[in-house]
């Protein structure tokens, strides 16, 4: 009698699920812009929702999204949760398939995105780096003429209003980028509320994390006048200001967005396992 294939649990733990419409509109916006000529230049531009939640909403609006700057884009949503998996069949399509899996990504190739959205949020702080080596591990290499694959994990509010997230390459983290709608801001460190699990405790006198959300609420202060002109116009100048003394990646045409992008060697906690 032959032997039975052993069978693999997905790795991680089912987490709350909830989901809005174009609750991700923000990140999606900002890996289009900066991921795009990547996901246009492979051969298989794939890319994985990782833990899309209760409803495929979000899966099928990142293949909207992407195919905007990449034609060639295909989305593979994975859940751990198998009648999640099931309930999103329906909306299965050329380009859009659902998997049952966990962080292990139960893909047969490595992806060239992955996002990961209101994911680790729900997991110890100790678990981040080794969730963050395994993903990091499964992307698209680094090659000649290319960066490799990008993973984006991070946190929004329940109608993505707020978003800050890490993007990590096959190397380890990269980046941290904040994003508002700039009209529902009172001050910067509003922010704070949505830092990534990798963050959000990090926000206490010490921290680089703290340090950057305090210049955030000075420079924005100093920049009132600006007000007069539209949020936009003091969130673009609050940002210059910022650039002084901070690594910003980015330039005005993000800013203008409500987005700011500072290398992750500046914000990194000082003493958190692994990273």
């Amino acid at each position: 009698m032959p032997a039975r294939a052993a069978v693999t649990r997905p790795v991680g733990t089912v987490t709350r699920g909830t989901t809005n419409p174009n609750r991700l509109r923000r990140m999606d916006r900002w890996i289009a812009a900066v991921h795009g000529a990547e996901l246009r230049r492979a051969d298989d531009p794939l890319a994985v929702d990782l833990g899309y939640g209760a409803a495929p909403w979000t899966a099928v609006e990142l293949l909207t999204r992407l195919r905007a700057v990449a034609p060639r884009a295909r989305v593979v949503g994975v859940e751990i949760d198998p009648a999640r998996v099931a309930a999103a069949e329906p909306y299965a399509r050329e380009g859009l398939a659902f998997r049952h899996g966990g962080f292990e990504i139960p893909l047969p190739g490595p992806p060239l995105l992955v996002r990961a959205a209101n994911v680790l949020r729900q997991y110890d702080e100790a678990e981040v780096a080794a969730v963050w080596r395994r993903l990091c591990a499964r992307l698209a290499p680094a090659g000649p003429h290319s960066r490799g694959g990008l993973l984006v994990e991070g946190t929004c509010d329940e109608i993505g209003r707020r978003h800050v997230w890490v993007a990590l390459g096959p190397e380890g983290p990269r980046t941290v980028t904040f994003a508002t709608r700039l009209g529902s801001l009172d001050r910067p460190s509003d922010l704070a509320e949505r830092l990534p699990k990798a963050l959000i405790h990090r926000n206490v006198p010490g921290e680089p994390v703290h340090a950057f959300l305090r210049d955030f609420d000075r420079a924005w202060a100093a920049a009132a006048p600006y007000a007069s002109y539209g949020a936009r116009q003091r969130w673009a100048h609050a940002v210059r200001d910022l650039t002084a003394d901070w690594p910003v990646t980015d330039g005005p045409a993000r800013w203008r967005q409500g987005e700011v992008t500072v290398r992750w060697e500046a914000l990194a906690p000082r003493d958190l396992p692994g990273l």
